[in-house]
Protein backbone atom coordinates (compact mmCIF):
# COMPACT_ATOMS: atom_id res chain seq x y z
CA UNK A 1 0.00 0.00 0.00
CA UNK A 2 1.17 3.02 -1.32
CA UNK A 3 -0.29 7.23 0.08
CA UNK A 4 1.34 9.75 -1.58
CA UNK A 5 -0.34 13.47 -1.52
CA UNK A 6 -0.44 16.35 -4.29
CA UNK A 7 -0.84 20.24 -3.17
CA UNK A 8 -3.33 21.78 -6.18
CA UNK A 9 -2.90 24.93 -4.03
CA UNK A 10 -2.60 26.42 -0.01
CA UNK A 11 -6.44 25.05 0.30
CA UNK A 12 -6.87 21.99 -2.05
CA UNK A 13 -5.25 18.63 -2.11
CA UNK A 14 -5.88 15.09 -3.58
CA UNK A 15 -4.52 12.10 -1.30
CA UNK A 16 -3.84 9.08 -3.69
CA UNK A 17 -4.13 5.79 -2.10
CA UNK A 18 -2.94 2.63 -3.84
CA UNK A 19 -3.92 -0.92 -2.50
CA UNK A 20 -3.02 -4.24 -4.09
CA UNK A 21 -4.53 -7.18 -3.98
CA UNK A 22 -2.49 -8.59 -1.58
CA UNK A 23 -3.60 -5.56 0.98
CA UNK A 24 -7.28 -6.97 0.86
CA UNK A 25 -7.58 -10.65 -0.35
CA UNK A 26 -6.46 -12.57 3.16
CA UNK A 27 -9.45 -10.61 4.41
CA UNK A 28 -12.00 -11.38 1.33
CA UNK A 29 -11.03 -15.26 1.86
CA UNK A 30 -11.57 -14.89 5.49
CA UNK A 31 -15.08 -13.33 5.34
CA UNK A 32 -16.40 -15.24 2.32
CA UNK A 33 -15.16 -18.83 4.33
CA UNK A 34 -17.41 -17.79 7.30
CA UNK A 35 -20.41 -17.44 4.47
CA UNK A 36 -19.45 -20.65 3.30
CA UNK A 37 -19.73 -22.03 6.75
CA UNK A 38 -23.51 -20.91 7.21
CA UNK A 39 -24.48 -20.16 3.43
CA UNK A 40 -28.24 -21.92 3.34
CA UNK A 41 -28.28 -22.41 -0.56
CA UNK A 42 -30.86 -24.92 -2.14
CA UNK A 43 -29.01 -28.28 -2.94
CA UNK A 44 -26.19 -28.20 -0.46
CA UNK A 45 -26.00 -28.90 2.53
CA UNK A 46 -24.92 -26.26 5.40
CA UNK A 47 -20.99 -25.75 5.40
CA UNK A 48 -21.06 -27.82 2.09
CA UNK A 49 -21.50 -25.62 -0.89
CA UNK A 50 -18.45 -24.82 -3.57
CA UNK A 51 -16.03 -21.63 -2.76
CA UNK A 52 -16.75 -21.13 -6.25
CA UNK A 53 -20.63 -20.46 -6.16
CA UNK A 54 -19.29 -17.80 -3.01
CA UNK A 55 -17.31 -16.26 -4.39
CA UNK A 56 -19.60 -15.47 -7.59
CA UNK A 57 -22.53 -14.60 -5.04
CA UNK A 58 -20.70 -12.23 -2.71
CA UNK A 59 -17.07 -11.67 -4.17
CA UNK A 60 -17.19 -8.55 -5.39
CA UNK A 61 -19.50 -7.17 -2.61
CA UNK A 62 -17.11 -8.08 0.18
CA UNK A 63 -14.17 -6.91 -1.64
CA UNK A 64 -15.97 -3.25 -2.22
CA UNK A 65 -16.35 -4.05 1.65
CA UNK A 66 -12.98 -4.69 2.64
CA UNK A 67 -10.95 -2.31 0.34
CA UNK A 68 -13.26 0.38 1.73
CA UNK A 69 -12.45 -0.54 5.45
CA UNK A 70 -9.01 -0.41 4.62
CA UNK A 71 -9.43 3.17 2.55
CA UNK A 72 -10.89 4.74 6.09
CA UNK A 73 -8.46 3.25 8.42
CA UNK A 74 -5.31 4.27 6.70
CA UNK A 75 -6.69 7.34 5.41
CA UNK A 76 -7.39 8.37 9.00
CA UNK A 77 -3.96 7.24 9.79
CA UNK A 78 -2.30 9.58 7.09
CA UNK A 79 -3.98 12.41 8.40
CA UNK A 80 -3.02 12.29 11.78
CA UNK A 81 0.32 11.44 11.12
CA UNK A 82 0.97 14.03 8.42
CA UNK A 83 -1.44 15.90 10.98
CA UNK A 84 -3.35 17.64 8.13
CA UNK A 85 -6.41 19.96 9.17
CA UNK A 86 -8.84 19.14 7.14
CA UNK A 87 -13.03 20.58 6.56
CA UNK A 88 -15.28 18.53 6.06
CA UNK A 89 -14.47 15.01 4.78
CA UNK A 90 -12.23 13.28 2.46
CA UNK A 91 -13.95 13.20 -0.68
CA UNK A 92 -13.42 10.12 -3.23
CA UNK A 93 -12.69 11.28 -7.01
CA UNK A 94 -15.65 9.45 -9.03
CA UNK A 95 -14.00 7.70 -11.95
CA UNK A 96 -16.85 6.56 -14.78
CA UNK A 97 -13.81 3.79 -16.04
CA UNK A 98 -12.88 2.14 -12.86
CA UNK A 99 -11.48 -1.05 -12.86
CA UNK A 100 -12.33 -3.24 -9.76
CA UNK A 101 -10.67 -6.59 -11.75
CA UNK A 102 -6.90 -4.59 -11.28
CA UNK A 103 -3.97 -6.13 -9.13
CA UNK A 104 -3.39 -2.93 -7.96
CA UNK A 105 -5.96 -0.01 -7.00
CA UNK A 106 -5.56 3.21 -7.13
CA UNK A 107 -7.91 5.90 -5.05
CA UNK A 108 -8.34 9.39 -5.39
CA UNK A 109 -9.85 11.71 -2.42
CA UNK A 110 -10.29 16.09 -2.39
CA UNK A 111 -9.42 17.80 0.74
CA UNK A 112 -10.40 21.17 1.55
CA UNK A 113 -7.15 22.51 3.89
CA UNK A 114 -7.84 24.51 6.63
CA UNK A 115 -6.23 27.94 6.03
CA UNK A 116 -3.70 29.76 7.67
CA UNK A 117 -4.34 33.01 9.29
CA UNK A 118 -3.69 35.16 12.85
CA UNK A 119 -5.87 36.26 15.12
CA UNK A 120 -5.41 39.91 16.27
CA UNK A 121 -7.37 40.37 19.51
CA UNK A 122 -7.35 43.59 20.13
CA UNK A 123 -10.45 46.22 19.06
CA UNK A 124 -10.81 49.51 18.95
CA UNK A 125 -14.53 49.45 17.58
CA UNK A 126 -15.93 47.25 20.11
CA UNK A 127 -17.07 48.64 23.86
CA UNK A 128 -17.27 47.04 27.39
CA UNK A 129 -21.03 48.25 28.55
CA UNK A 130 -21.33 48.88 32.71
CA UNK A 131 -25.09 49.68 32.89
CA UNK A 132 -26.19 51.22 36.34
CA UNK A 133 -29.88 51.62 37.64
CA UNK A 134 -30.65 55.24 37.42
CA UNK A 135 -32.56 56.21 40.60
CA UNK A 136 -35.86 56.16 39.47
CA UNK A 137 -35.76 52.26 38.08
CA UNK A 138 -34.41 51.57 41.90
CA UNK A 139 -37.50 53.73 43.79
CA UNK A 140 -40.05 51.74 40.87
CA UNK A 141 -38.61 48.88 42.04
CA UNK A 142 -39.05 49.40 45.60
CA UNK A 143 -42.72 50.53 45.10
CA UNK A 144 -43.32 47.50 43.07
CA UNK A 145 -41.83 44.96 46.34
CA UNK A 146 -44.22 47.50 48.32
CA UNK A 147 -47.52 46.78 46.32
CA UNK A 148 -46.73 43.09 45.70
CA UNK A 149 -46.76 42.36 49.65
CA UNK A 150 -49.00 45.31 50.09
CA UNK A 151 -52.83 44.57 50.69
CA UNK A 152 -55.07 44.42 47.14
CA UNK A 153 -58.68 45.27 47.08
CA UNK A 154 -61.49 45.78 44.28
CA UNK A 155 -61.73 49.52 43.14
CA UNK A 156 -65.24 50.55 41.17
CA UNK A 157 -62.53 53.78 39.49
CA UNK A 158 -59.56 54.42 38.41
CA UNK A 159 -57.21 56.33 40.14
CA UNK A 160 -53.83 57.24 39.58
CA UNK A 161 -52.36 54.81 41.98
CA UNK A 162 -54.65 51.76 40.70
CA UNK A 163 -53.17 48.76 38.98
CA UNK A 164 -55.67 48.50 35.79
CA UNK A 165 -56.67 45.36 33.70
CA UNK A 166 -57.68 45.10 30.57
CA UNK A 167 -56.88 44.46 26.16
CA UNK A 168 -54.96 46.69 24.25
CA UNK A 169 -56.60 45.97 20.53
CA UNK A 170 -56.03 47.47 17.00
CA UNK A 171 -57.27 44.88 14.69
CA UNK A 172 -55.08 46.35 11.39
CA UNK A 173 -52.18 46.64 13.28
CA UNK A 174 -52.32 42.72 15.12
CA UNK A 175 -52.93 44.35 18.46
CA UNK A 176 -54.98 42.16 20.69
CA UNK A 177 -52.98 41.93 24.23
CA UNK A 178 -54.37 41.65 27.13
CA UNK A 179 -52.06 42.86 30.23
CA UNK A 180 -52.18 45.02 33.56
CA UNK A 181 -50.69 48.08 33.77
CA UNK A 182 -50.16 51.21 36.00
CA UNK A 183 -50.85 54.90 34.98
CA UNK A 184 -46.97 55.60 35.55
CA UNK A 185 -45.77 54.04 32.73
CA UNK A 186 -47.11 56.86 30.33
CA UNK A 187 -45.31 59.25 29.23
CA UNK A 188 -47.47 62.45 28.67
CA UNK A 189 -49.31 63.09 31.77
CA UNK A 190 -52.61 63.62 30.33
CA UNK A 191 -52.33 60.16 28.98
CA UNK A 192 -52.50 59.13 32.41
CA UNK A 193 -54.97 61.09 33.31
CA UNK A 194 -57.24 60.18 30.81
CA UNK A 195 -57.89 56.95 32.65
CA UNK A 196 -58.61 58.59 35.56
CA UNK A 197 -62.09 57.60 36.89
CA UNK A 198 -63.32 55.33 34.04
CA UNK A 199 -64.73 52.16 35.33
CA UNK A 200 -64.80 48.15 34.55
CA UNK A 201 -66.21 47.99 31.35
CA UNK A 202 -64.98 52.02 29.81
CA UNK A 203 -62.91 52.18 26.83
CA UNK A 204 -60.06 54.52 26.62
CA UNK A 205 -58.44 54.88 23.20
CA UNK A 206 -54.70 56.23 22.93
CA UNK A 207 -52.22 56.83 20.21
CA UNK A 208 -49.16 54.51 19.78
CA UNK A 209 -46.98 56.92 18.88
CA UNK A 210 -45.09 58.60 21.77
CA UNK A 211 -46.90 56.84 24.51
CA UNK A 212 -44.21 55.33 26.42
CA UNK A 213 -40.44 56.89 26.79
CA UNK A 214 -39.36 54.03 25.02
CA UNK A 215 -41.01 52.40 22.43
CA UNK A 216 -39.63 48.94 23.16
CA UNK A 217 -42.34 48.86 25.89
CA UNK A 218 -45.35 48.22 23.06
CA UNK A 219 -43.46 44.74 22.68
CA UNK A 220 -44.50 43.67 26.58
CA UNK A 221 -47.65 46.30 26.72
CA UNK A 222 -48.71 45.40 23.77
CA UNK A 223 -46.88 42.53 21.93
CA UNK A 224 -46.25 44.10 19.31
CA UNK A 225 -42.86 42.33 17.73
CA UNK A 226 -39.39 44.34 17.52
CA UNK A 227 -39.48 45.22 14.13
CA UNK A 228 -42.57 47.37 14.10
CA UNK A 229 -42.15 49.42 17.53
CA UNK A 230 -40.30 51.90 16.01
CA UNK A 231 -42.46 54.58 14.62
CA UNK A 232 -45.76 52.36 15.01
CA UNK A 233 -48.29 55.60 14.67
CA UNK A 234 -52.05 53.86 15.31
CA UNK A 235 -54.65 54.44 17.70
CA UNK A 236 -55.57 51.34 20.03
CA UNK A 237 -58.74 50.65 21.82
CA UNK A 238 -57.66 49.57 25.59
CA UNK A 239 -60.93 47.96 27.60
CA UNK A 240 -60.67 47.94 31.34
CA UNK A 241 -61.75 44.81 32.83
CA UNK A 242 -60.86 45.12 36.44
CA UNK A 243 -59.47 47.63 38.61
CA UNK A 244 -57.29 47.22 42.11
CA UNK A 245 -55.74 49.74 44.63
CA UNK A 246 -53.21 48.49 46.33
CA UNK A 247 -51.95 49.63 49.90
CA UNK A 248 -48.61 49.66 50.34
CA UNK A 249 -46.84 47.92 52.47
CA UNK A 250 -44.61 49.66 55.02
CA UNK A 251 -40.80 49.65 54.59
CA UNK A 252 -40.30 47.80 58.20
CA UNK A 253 -38.09 44.80 59.71
CA UNK A 254 -41.13 42.42 58.74
CA UNK A 255 -40.84 43.15 55.15
CA UNK A 256 -37.00 42.99 55.34
CA UNK A 257 -37.61 39.77 56.81
CA UNK A 258 -39.61 38.37 54.59
CA UNK A 259 -37.68 39.12 51.18
CA UNK A 260 -33.95 37.76 52.81
CA UNK A 261 -34.20 36.17 56.00
CA UNK A 262 -34.36 37.42 59.22
CA UNK A 263 -31.83 40.15 59.79
CA UNK A 264 -30.17 40.36 56.14
CA UNK A 265 -31.80 43.55 55.41
CA UNK A 266 -32.24 46.17 58.33
CA UNK A 267 -33.26 49.77 56.94
CA UNK A 268 -34.80 51.12 53.31
CA UNK A 269 -30.84 52.37 52.86
CA UNK A 270 -29.46 48.25 52.37
CA UNK A 271 -33.04 47.69 50.81
CA UNK A 272 -31.76 49.96 47.79
CA UNK A 273 -28.17 49.18 47.72
CA UNK A 274 -29.39 45.47 47.52
CA UNK A 275 -32.20 46.14 44.69
CA UNK A 276 -28.87 47.75 43.21
CA UNK A 277 -26.34 45.47 43.44
CA UNK A 278 -28.99 42.77 42.18
CA UNK A 279 -29.98 44.78 39.08
CA UNK A 280 -26.23 45.60 38.01
CA UNK A 281 -25.39 41.99 38.12
CA UNK A 282 -28.20 41.33 35.74
CA UNK A 283 -27.14 43.99 33.49
CA UNK A 284 -23.30 42.73 33.76
CA UNK A 285 -24.55 39.55 32.00
CA UNK A 286 -26.38 41.45 29.33
CA UNK A 287 -23.40 43.69 28.67
CA UNK A 288 -21.34 40.45 28.84
CA UNK A 289 -23.61 38.82 26.10
CA UNK A 290 -22.98 41.94 24.16
CA UNK A 291 -19.46 42.04 24.39
CA UNK A 292 -19.56 38.81 23.55
CA UNK A 293 -21.38 39.28 20.25
CA UNK A 294 -19.70 42.55 19.33
CA UNK A 295 -16.42 40.72 19.38
CA UNK A 296 -17.24 37.52 17.40
CA UNK A 297 -18.82 39.87 14.77
CA UNK A 298 -15.48 42.08 14.63
CA UNK A 299 -13.35 39.05 14.76
CA UNK A 300 -15.64 37.40 11.30
CA UNK A 301 -14.88 40.70 9.64
CA UNK A 302 -11.40 41.89 10.33
CA UNK A 303 -10.04 38.21 10.35
CA UNK A 304 -8.90 37.67 6.79
CA UNK A 305 -8.55 34.64 5.37
CA UNK A 306 -9.57 32.29 2.00
CA UNK A 307 -11.79 29.01 2.23
CA UNK A 308 -11.66 26.07 0.10
CA UNK A 309 -15.32 27.25 -1.34
CA UNK A 310 -15.21 25.28 -4.26
CA UNK A 311 -14.36 22.07 -1.99
CA UNK A 312 -16.21 22.48 0.73
CA UNK A 313 -19.87 23.49 -2.02
CA UNK A 314 -19.15 20.24 -3.52
CA UNK A 315 -19.16 18.59 -0.19
CA UNK A 316 -22.43 19.99 1.31
CA UNK A 317 -23.96 18.56 -1.49
CA UNK A 318 -23.40 14.74 -0.38
CA UNK A 319 -22.60 15.18 3.81
CA UNK A 320 -26.32 15.68 4.77
CA UNK A 321 -29.23 12.87 3.92
CA UNK A 322 -30.66 14.22 1.20
CA UNK A 323 -28.24 15.39 -1.59
CA UNK A 324 -28.06 18.73 -2.78
CA UNK A 325 -28.84 20.54 -5.79
CA UNK A 326 -25.43 23.04 -7.18
CA UNK A 327 -28.07 25.85 -5.85
CA UNK A 328 -29.17 24.38 -3.04
CA UNK A 329 -25.38 23.44 -1.97
CA UNK A 330 -24.68 27.47 -2.72
CA UNK A 331 -27.35 28.91 -1.00
CA UNK A 332 -26.32 26.28 2.36
CA UNK A 333 -22.35 27.26 1.56
CA UNK A 334 -23.50 31.05 2.25
CA UNK A 335 -25.59 30.84 4.93
CA UNK A 336 -23.00 28.58 7.31
CA UNK A 337 -19.74 30.58 5.65
CA UNK A 338 -19.48 32.74 8.92
CA UNK A 339 -20.44 30.23 11.55
CA UNK A 340 -17.42 28.07 9.60
CA UNK A 341 -15.03 31.12 9.65
CA UNK A 342 -15.57 31.92 13.38
CA UNK A 343 -15.02 28.11 14.24
CA UNK A 344 -11.71 28.38 12.80
CA UNK A 345 -11.01 31.47 14.73
CA UNK A 346 -12.42 30.45 17.89
CA UNK A 347 -10.12 27.09 17.21
CA UNK A 348 -7.18 28.73 17.10
CA UNK A 349 -7.98 31.33 19.73
CA UNK A 350 -8.18 28.21 22.16
CA UNK A 351 -5.22 26.49 20.66
CA UNK A 352 -3.14 29.57 21.23
CA UNK A 353 -4.43 31.02 24.65
CA UNK A 354 -4.66 27.24 26.21
CA UNK A 355 -8.40 27.70 27.32
CA UNK A 356 -8.86 23.63 27.86
CA UNK A 357 -11.67 22.44 29.88
CA UNK A 358 -11.38 20.41 32.11
CA UNK A 359 -13.81 17.85 34.21
CA UNK A 360 -13.12 19.76 37.80
CA UNK A 361 -14.39 23.42 35.87
CA UNK A 362 -17.16 21.32 34.21
CA UNK A 363 -18.14 20.53 37.97
CA UNK A 364 -17.60 23.62 39.63
CA UNK A 365 -19.37 25.73 36.87
CA UNK A 366 -22.44 23.65 37.21
CA UNK A 367 -22.58 23.88 40.89
CA UNK A 368 -22.16 27.44 40.45
CA UNK A 369 -25.53 27.49 37.86
CA UNK A 370 -27.04 24.92 40.12
CA UNK A 371 -26.95 27.84 43.45
CA UNK A 372 -27.64 30.69 41.54
CA UNK A 373 -30.54 28.59 40.75
CA UNK A 374 -31.74 27.72 43.94
CA UNK A 375 -31.39 30.73 45.47
CA UNK A 376 -33.86 32.34 42.34
CA UNK A 377 -36.50 29.84 44.54
CA UNK A 378 -35.40 30.99 48.13
CA UNK A 379 -33.10 28.18 48.95
CA UNK A 380 -30.16 30.46 49.63
CA UNK A 381 -27.66 27.76 51.72
CA UNK A 382 -27.73 24.46 50.10
CA UNK A 383 -25.72 21.92 51.44
CA UNK A 384 -22.32 21.02 49.56
CA UNK A 385 -24.20 17.39 49.56
CA UNK A 386 -27.40 18.71 48.10
CA UNK A 387 -25.42 20.58 45.30
CA UNK A 388 -23.04 18.02 44.40
CA UNK A 389 -25.65 15.18 43.71
CA UNK A 390 -27.65 17.64 41.65
CA UNK A 391 -24.60 18.44 39.84
CA UNK A 392 -23.87 14.43 39.11
CA UNK A 393 -27.75 14.15 37.90
CA UNK A 394 -26.83 17.03 35.43
CA UNK A 395 -23.66 15.78 34.20
CA UNK A 396 -24.80 11.86 33.84
CA UNK A 397 -26.59 13.16 30.66
CA UNK A 398 -24.08 14.06 28.02
CA UNK A 399 -26.66 16.76 25.96
CA UNK A 400 -26.24 18.78 29.41
CA UNK A 401 -22.81 17.97 29.25
CA UNK A 402 -21.91 19.59 25.69
CA UNK A 403 -24.65 22.92 26.62
CA UNK A 404 -22.39 23.31 29.65
CA UNK A 405 -19.32 22.93 28.06
CA UNK A 406 -20.24 25.53 25.20
CA UNK A 407 -21.36 27.76 28.16
CA UNK A 408 -18.13 27.26 29.81
CA UNK A 409 -16.05 27.77 26.72
CA UNK A 410 -17.93 31.12 25.90
CA UNK A 411 -17.28 32.29 29.65
CA UNK A 412 -13.70 31.21 28.89
CA UNK A 413 -13.57 33.61 25.76
CA UNK A 414 -15.58 36.48 27.33
CA UNK A 415 -12.87 36.71 29.84
CA UNK A 416 -9.92 36.52 27.61
CA UNK A 417 -11.65 39.12 24.68
CA UNK A 418 -11.70 41.31 28.57
CA UNK A 419 -8.32 41.07 29.21
CA UNK A 420 -6.66 41.28 25.48
CA UNK A 421 -8.98 43.26 23.80
CA UNK A 422 -8.25 46.53 25.28
CA UNK A 423 -11.70 47.54 24.46
CA UNK A 424 -12.94 50.70 26.01
CA UNK A 425 -15.50 50.59 29.01
CA UNK A 426 -18.56 53.03 28.76
CA UNK A 427 -21.07 53.53 32.09
CA UNK A 428 -24.85 54.34 30.85
CA UNK A 429 -28.09 53.70 32.09
CA UNK A 430 -30.19 50.65 31.01
CA UNK A 431 -32.56 52.81 29.39
CA UNK A 432 -29.20 54.20 27.02
CA UNK A 433 -27.89 50.77 26.87
CA UNK A 434 -31.25 49.32 25.13
CA UNK A 435 -30.50 52.00 22.45
CA UNK A 436 -27.16 51.37 21.66
CA UNK A 437 -27.96 47.75 22.00
CA UNK A 438 -30.73 48.16 18.78
CA UNK A 439 -28.23 50.98 17.30
CA UNK A 440 -31.07 53.54 17.93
Amino acid sequence: MNITRKDIDALNAVVTVEVSKGDYAQNVEKVLSNYRKNAAIPGFRKGAVPMSLIQKQYGKAVMYEEVNKILQEKLNQYLQDEKLEILGNPMPAVSDDFNWDADELSFDFELGLVPQFSVDLQSKKVTQYKIVPSQKMIDDQVMRIRKQYGKMSAADKVSKESDITGTFENAEAGINHKTTISLDIFKDKKVADSFVGKSAGDVVTVKTKGLFDDDHKLMDVMNVSHDNVHGLDVEVKFTIESITDTEPANLDQELFDKLFGAGVITSEDELKARIKADAENQFAQQADQKFLNDMIEELIANTQFDLPASFLKKWMRTAGEKELSEAEAEEEYTRSENGLRYQLIESKIITENNLNLNFEDLKAHTATMIRAQMAQFGQLNPTDEDVEGIVARVLSNQDEVRRLSEQLMSRKMLELFKEKSGAKTKELSYEDFVKEMYGE
